[in-house]
């Protein structure tokens, strides 16, 4: 069940083999189960037509909205299509890794907001702690909380899924930030 009536769904990140996002978010729903895959809208031109589509922004990179067991369950029937990030506990048993409530907020905001300055960087890249955490107040990211970090000489707001990826904001201006404590 993708689904609990006692509010346990949380929020998991998937890798998708082969870039199958779409496919994978048809079977999601199809379940009855809420899906993320941050994208960005192009306009595809073919034999003349114009037409808008849906563009990954981080490829092979979904996120989905369900309880623990339905989790593993997916894991189990899609083993050849999809990798749940999970972690080994002390007694090295795997469990998926639950996505904050908190930053899935702030990543959504973030990735759907429709900035053509908007870069992501897989784990590797989130060293951002040296900067400070900061609340945008105004703008298409009026909201978003994050860090403040210097990225191509310019000052950019990034919002981190913890062991997932990292966005990075295009600039922001620093009267549209405040200092969160």
């Amino acid at each position: 069940m993708a689904k609990a009536a006692d509010g346990t769904a949380k929020w998991y990140a998937l890798k998708v083999f082969w870039n199958k996002v779409f496919e994978i978010e048809r079977i999601l729903s199809q379940e009855g189960c809420e899906s993320y895959i941050p994208c960005r809208k192009v306009i595809v031109e073919r034999g003349g037509t114009k037409k808008e589509e849906r563009k990954t922004l981080i490829p092979s990179l979904m996120f989905f909205r369900a309880t623990e067991q339905y989790a593993c369950d997916l894991q189990s029937r899609l083993v050849d299509k999809i990798m749940l990030y999970s972690y080994l506990d002390r007694n090295n048993v795997r469990h998926p890794s639950p996505v904050p409530e908190h930053e899935m907020r702030m990543f959504m905001l973030v990735t759907s907001a429709g900035d053509d300055g908007l870069e992501c960087f897989p784990e590797e890249y989130m060293q951002y702690k040296v900067g400070e955490k900061v609340r945008v107040t105004g703008g298409i990211f009026k909201g978003a909380e994050g860090f403040v970090k210097r990225i191509k000489h310019n000052r950019r707001l990034t919002v981190t899924l913890t062991g997932v990826c990292m966005v990075a904001t295009s600039y922001i201006e620093p009267f549209f930030l405040e200092k969160i404590d």
